[in-house]
């Protein structure tokens, strides 16, 4: 069973025919499948035929109804209706391809619609790029190319696919270095001009999606500058390339300079990537790395073996760099055990403190009920007492003495609840100093 296609409509174009009659808008339907992705741009007209079409053959509209059209504004002025129009053709396209319900994806209107092969169990992720992703009529190969490499997933595949075209021009031109017949030369010289025409096509499209994803914000500026670097680099390789093929050329028309066979010079090997005769053609792409002090005097055994130790070396730092990191972790870890365990504890003491305030409050207060009570009985003896002595009597004189001693329990009592009060206000402040000593401010 293929995969389900991955469909959404990122962006939207705005299309000028070359007759000069009204401008319109195309949405740019990107497909995403596991190895392949491509861009389909069609106008609403073509959306509003599918949707006739699909419901007059399944006998029954979509499960998402199109968007309507709207004939007050136009979305060529309404960048607001251009956006609101997309997300419903957007949602429109992800109902038919996404539910179980296959009645709609599997007719023919809709595999000509997305430019997918006719046969039902096919799969479209091998077809190439030009052969599955063909633009809308009216619209030129190059505008369909540059709103493909508006969307930052098919931007890549675009590169990859100037990759592979620099790669073949290089491939190339390494051959035409053994070529020997005049006609092979000239076979190879027209291919390598080909592949650099269609890498050049590819560079300035690329730049130009680039340009534009940078404007709508959809790439940041990391990627934005490795991206353009690059194509910095790419440009100078066909530049390198062009003057290749131009000096074969002129190589041709004069007579090679002596021989007449038109083989490149060192220099003009030496920027295809490829030595003399010690050192076999490849794909290598640019100029070699420039010689150091260390390799200088090396064979390539040596630049290998030296090469190893450089890799040895690192590793061993990697490794050093490993335990101390694992080291670190490990005491950060019993750092914030220690700190979670004493961060703990003076949540309990903070909590004794606070009982043990509410208990001297309760005190507090009956003591000071007691002390009122006491001192208005005290009043009253006193009153009495005073009277007994006018008259004389020891019962008077005990009574007095007793009194009295009562006004001294008193009395002590409240120097006690003073001096307990005090007591807490102090342990109370130890703890908050201890919380503001382990704690660290925010």
């Amino acid at each position: 069973m293929a995969p389900p296609l991955e469909i959404s409509i990122p962006t939207t174009s705005l299309h000028t025919p070359a007759d000069g009659s009204k401008p319109y808008t195309l949405y740019n339907i990107t497909l995403r499948l596991p190895l392949r992705s491509f861009v389909v741009q069609k106008r609403y007209s073509d959306f509003a035929a599918l949707h006739n079409a699909l419901t007059s053959l399944v006998g029954a509209p979509p499960p998402e109804p199109l968007p309507s059209k709207s004939w007050f504004r136009s979305t060529v002025s309404s960048p607001a209706l251009t956006e609101q129009r997309r997300v419903g053709l957007e949602r429109y396209l992800r109902a038919i391809a996404e539910p179980p319900d296959r009645r709609w994806r599997d007719t023919p209107i809709w595999r000509a619609f997305l430019n997918l092969p006719s046969g039902a169990g096919a799969s479209v992720s091998g077809v190439s790029v030009d052969g599955r992703a063909q633009p809308v009529v009216g619209v030129s190969a190059r505008d369909h190319t540059l709103a493909a490499a508006s969307d930052p997933a098919r931007w890549v595949d675009l590169r990859e696919e100037l990759r592979e075209a620099l790669k073949e021009a290089n491939w190339i031109l390494s051959q035409n270095q053994d070529a020997k017949e005049p006609a092979e030369r000239r076979a190879a010289a027209a291919n390598a001009r080909m592949a650099l025409l269609k890498a050049g096509n590819l560079l300035l499209v690329l730049r130009e999606g680039l340009n534009i994803m940078k404007k709508e914000g959809r790439l940041g500026e990391g990627e934005f500058g490795r991206r353009k670097d690059f194509l910095d680099v790419a440009s100078k390789q066909r530049d390198d390339f062009e003057r290749i093929v131009s000096d074969f050329a002129v190589k041709r028309l004069s007579g090679g300079g002596g021989s007449g066979s038109g083989v490149a010079s060192e220099s003009d090997r030496a920027k295809l990537g490829v030595a003399g005769a010690r050192r076999p053609a490849g794909r290598t792409i640019g100029r070699p790395l420039p010689e150091t002090e260390r390799t200088r005097e090396l064979d390539n055994a040596g630049v290998l073996q030296l090469q190893k130790e450089d890799m040895r070396e690192q590793d061993e730092r990697v490794n050093e760099i490993g335990s101390t990191v694992q080291r670190l972790k490990t005491h950060a870890i019993a750092i914030n055990d220690e700190l979670a365990y004493q961060l703990g504890q003076l949540d309990l003491a903070k909590e004794g403190a606070d009982s043990l305030e509410r208990k001297l409050a309760v005190a507090n207060r009956r003591a000071k009920q007691l002390t009122s009570s006491e001192i208005a009985a005290a009043a009253a003896l006193h009153e009495k007492t005073d009277e007994q002595e006018k008259g004389g009597g020891v019962v008077d004189a005990v009574l007095v003495l007793m009194v009295r001693l009562v006004l001294a329990g008193v009395q002590g009592a409240v120097l006690l609840e003073w001096l307990l009060t005090k007591m807490c206000e102090a342990l109370v402040w130890l703890v908050e100093l201890g919380m503001l000593l382990v704690v660290p401010p925010n």
